[in-house]
């Protein structure tokens, strides 16, 4: 995947001056020796400068790791800790961090006598000092572990890392306001700047402007050539092919051309009502190609979903969607093809649905059209680009991170499938199974205002992306997840 970071992870030992510096020295060794064994040696640097005991360690650690192109921080607690120095390390480092503890051993380093560490006790002075300096930092579910144990925690913080430092370097680069009656996609762009993302707001004349200017260019012919092998046979609509590459090689240079500073871009795209009779295409397929090179691209200017996909492609490192929570499934395919088969009451279960945004490989198969509904009141042959094809099926994450109008975070995660189900429908589209969906959508979704489209990762990454938006800020009263029966959402009526 282009468009990502792949963060290091600096490992820096810290000890209290009062306990034996060698237990931090022994544990930091064999948890980098446990880390490389289990995952890869490319994702962590081991900071051999010192232990850090002291602000003056504070800052020649510091340097090391910057010097050393580290993106995250691990600050491991070898024993209790000093408070202090460690969480000003945390303090003056550019970028994620997280904690984590040794465990106590009674094989090695003097046993519970001379090597006790105590580290289970300096995670708490660690913690509170971190909220006296209102630092932010990842803190494992138990943040106290062996080496082994250790090395998973910081492997599963490489997700989380890799989104927080990606949104501190991207801009989202949007065109034209929303279309009429989509005032449920609003972007407050005041918690874009407190993410640290970056915003340019561009008109779609600017857009079309750019597109006209890239007429003939000389590189069409070899995009074109490149759709038409991906769509293979499903390739209905070849005559549309050269206007499509033409908005690809548009968005492309755009995205050089304007991304400034920032590594990393997500783009919050325009796609109708004018669009189809002024380019002479629908963008969906283009959108779905820059998506699956890592560009993220949002329908109808959803500034919040382009956000929402881009953080999920960082973490799962593949390639996501962006859908409407779109209709209900028809009893009679319930009845046919789910009941019996899979564990999903009828309410459980709903389709998933856009124009032909989703990339080909995330199809069962897919065939080049036109958009239906905008077909109904436009001219066929401009209403062309659209990628359809039932979603595949496996597991999924449907997830959102939205400002509310008054410019409040909140987010959504829940985990579930797209089912083995043939949708009979149009667009790509897929039947989505999540358990106790109906109070998810009611006491959820309705309650706290979230608007219909959703972003899908391709996989279960609930854990990450609860994790993601807690260091983003979000209390767990402002991550929402489809709660199980017995567990009543703030404002559900414990009679029904």
């Amino acid at each position: 995947m282009n468009n990502i970071p792949k963060v290091k992870v600096g490992i820096v030992a810290v000890s209290r001056d009062c306990f034996p510096e060698s237990l931090s020295v022994n544990r930091r060794k064999a948890l980098v020796e446990a880390y490389k064994a289990k995952y890869s040696e490319d994702d962590i640097y081991e900071c051999p400068v010192c232990i850090v005991e002291s602000e003056i360690h504070m800052v020649e650690a510091l340097k090391d790791v910057q010097a050393q192109g580290c993106e995250a921080l691990c600050v491991y607690l070898g024993n209790f800790g000093p408070e202090i120095s460690e969480t000003l390390l945390a303090k003056h480092f550019d970028g994620p961090v997280m904690f984590c503890a040794a465990a106590e051993e009674t094989s090695a380093n003097g046993g519970l006598i001379q090597g006790r560490g105590d580290a289970y006790c300096g995670m708490l002075n660690a913690s509170y000092n971190l909220k006296l300096r209102n630092i932010k930092a990842y803190i494992p579910e138990y943040p106290v572990g062996t080496a082994d144990e250790c090395a998973d925690m910081i492997h599963d913080f490489l997700p989380v890392a890799n989104a927080v430092y990606a949104l501190n370097n991207l801009k989202i680069i949007s065109f034209g306001p929303r279309p009429l009656n989509f005032l449920a996609c609003n972007a407050p762009i005041k918690q874009l700047y407190n993410l640290g993302v970056e915003i340019e707001e561009n008109s779609e004349l600017d857009l079309f402007e750019a597109f006209n200017n890239h007429a003939g260019d000389p590189r069409i012919p070899d995009v074109v050539k490149d759709m038409a092998e991906e769509l293979g046979a499903g390739n209905k609509k070849p005559e549309i092919l050269e206007k499509l590459a033409q908005y690809e090689l548009t968005l492309l240079d755009w995205i050089e051309a304007h991304k400034g500073y920032r590594k990393y871009v997500a783009i919050a795209g325009k796609c109708w009502p004018a669009f189809q009779t002024q380019f002479g295409c629908v963008p969906c397929y283009v959108n779905s190609r820059l998506t699956k090179m890592g560009i993220p691209v949002s329908c109808e200017v959803d500034i919040y979903g382009a956000l929402s996909e881009f953080i999920g492609t960082v973490v799962s490192n593949d390639t996501v969607t962006l859908l409407d929570i779109n209709n209900t499934v028809p009893s009679d395919i319930y009845e046919e093809d789910i009941k019996g088969k899979f564990d999903y009451d009828i309410k459980d279960t709903f389709m998933g649905f856009h124009c032909g945004n989703t990339a080909s490989t995330k199809l069962t198969a897919c065939e080049m059209k036109n958009q239906m509904i905008m077909a109904r009141s436009l001219p066929e042959e401009v209403t062309n680009g659209t990628l359809e094809g039932d979603i595949a099926p496996g597991k999924i994450t449907f997830f959102r991170l939205q400002s509310t109008s008054d410019a409040q975070l909140r987010a959504y995660v829940a985990q579930g499938e797209v089912l083995p189900v043939a949708t009979r429908s149009f667009g790509s589209i897929g039947i989505f199974a999540i358990h106790d969906m109906a109070r998810f959508y009611r006491y959820e979704l309705i309650e706290n205002n979230y608007p219909h489209h959703g972003a899908v990762a391709f996989g279960h990454y609930g854990k990450a992306l609860f994790e993601v938006f807690k260091y983003l800020g979000l209390t767990s009263e402002e991550i929402g997840f489809n709660r199980p029966e017995g567990m009543l959402y703030k404002n559900e009526n414990p009679f029904k």
